[in-house]
């Protein structure tokens, strides 16, 4: 089933603003919001669907994607738990993530009237911190896919004491927000009361405290250490995807969940190939015998050297297809394709033999070449812009 156009879900025209594809955004979220709408799978595929929309427009960059390439490699995600996700889906975590990220943290009494949820009751402040690393890749690794191994410094649990925090293992109730992690603030303004829920102060937001912390980790239950973290990514892969590797981020204080490591992808530049979505361009220079002639010739690709015909009386600008020669689909079976692009080179110098020889084509040429009128001009710039 094809997915509905992101401008279209937000209710936003395709020149909106950044400021009125965020308010369009919240004000869906807020209205299909799980907390809002308990056990309605209707809403919650809504919810995630709108969040799906205002991650893809929100960022200039991703959006300048979306308006060029529409919904095709829009995000990427692989690794423990799926994320962006498990086959390149964007699934519920994913959509409170971003819902939290920029709406988050203060006010969600007011916009559902109740608490945050809580899982196990554990609070959500003692999950660690989510990680960013971006990751560059060749043109060559996007077409095959590949593993790379990640070695990134990071929060994991203090081996000492067990992430607990404490010597002895004992934590208290903390009695600044009494065992709940969170504190509770009421401020009046012009427009009435507004409630802030923020991670309790003195315990970190984990509801509790130790009295003997640990000297490894000053009663935190983490320490700072390396770790290598495999990654596979898939062909096919564009700048702007990411991956979200489910519990691959920080620990979270004293025994808290380990947050999500999320992998930016950055394509370099190729030195010789052109990206176009998913087909590659290649400028391919050849002479005037060759173009008058016609003939075979041998060109590059991401897969080695493959033959290619080139048809007599071929112009510049001319561009040819070599189906399934470009970058796998993500996603999806196959591949784009190679577009070479040929231009017809004129030597810079001659030897005497080539010289009488092209003096005396000069004296028994039969065409003249056409006059450059628009329709040369436009087809042209047609050739050179494909």
């Amino acid at each position: 089933m094809a997915k509905q156009d992101y401008y279209e879900l937000l209710g936003v025209n395709r020149d909106a603003t950044q400021e009125e594809i965020k308010k369009a955004y919240r004000k869906l979220a807020v209205k299909y919001h799980p907390d809002k709408n308990p056990g309605n799978k209707a809403a919650e595929e809504k919810f995630k669907e709108v969040s799906e929309a205002y991650e893809a427009l929100h960022d200039p960059q991703r959006r300048s994607q979306y308006d060029r390439y529409g919904h095709a490699g829009q995000f990427a995600g692989a690794g423990a738990g799926g994320g962006y996700g498990g086959g390149f889906s964007f699934d519920l975590n994913d959509a409170l993530n971003a819902f939290m990220r920029d709406f988050g943290g203060f006010g969600l009494d007011d916009l559902f009237g109740g608490g945050m949820r809580s899982s196990g009751g554990r609070r959500r402040d003692d999950r660690g911190e989510d990680l960013q690393v971006r990751l560059k890749l060749t043109l060559a690794e996007v077409a095959t896919g590949v593993e790379k191994t990640l070695r990134i410094n990071l929060f994991q649990k203090c081996p000492d004491c067990g992430g607990s925090g404490s010597k002895s293992g004992r934590r208290e109730t903390c009695p600044e927000c009494e065992g709940h992690g969170q504190v509770r603030r009421v401020q009046r303004t012009i427009l009435g009361q507004m409630v802030t829920v923020t991670a309790c102060p003195h315990c970190g937001g984990s509801g509790e405290t130790v009295s003997d912390p640990c000297h490894s980790c000053s009663g935190e239950g983490r320490v700072r250490k390396d770790q290598k973290i495999k990654v596979k990514i898939p062909g096919g892969v564009s700048t702007g995807n990411y991956l979200t590797l489910r519990g691959q981020g920080n620990t979270g204080v004293r025994g808290g969940s380990r947050g999500d490591l999320i992998v930016l992808i950055e394509v370099a530049e190729d030195e010789y190939f052109e990206r176009h979505g998913d087909d590659i361009l290649f400028d391919l220079p050849i002479s005037f015998s060759q173009a008058a002639l016609g003939g075979e010739v041998e060109v590059p690709t991401l897969s080695g050297k493959a033959r290619l015909t080139i048809p007599a009386g071929t112009q510049t600008g001319k561009i040819l297809r070599m189906r399934g020669k470009g970058l796998p689909h993500l996603n999806a079976s196959g591949h784009g394709d190679q577009l070479v692009r040929l231009t017809v080179w004129t030597p810079t110098s001659l030897s005497a033999e080539e010289r009488q020889l092209i003096e005396q084509l000069r004296t028994i040429e039969s065409q003249s070449p056409p006059a450059a009128g628009r329709g040369f001009w436009k087809r042209m710039k047609e050739a050179f812009s494909a």
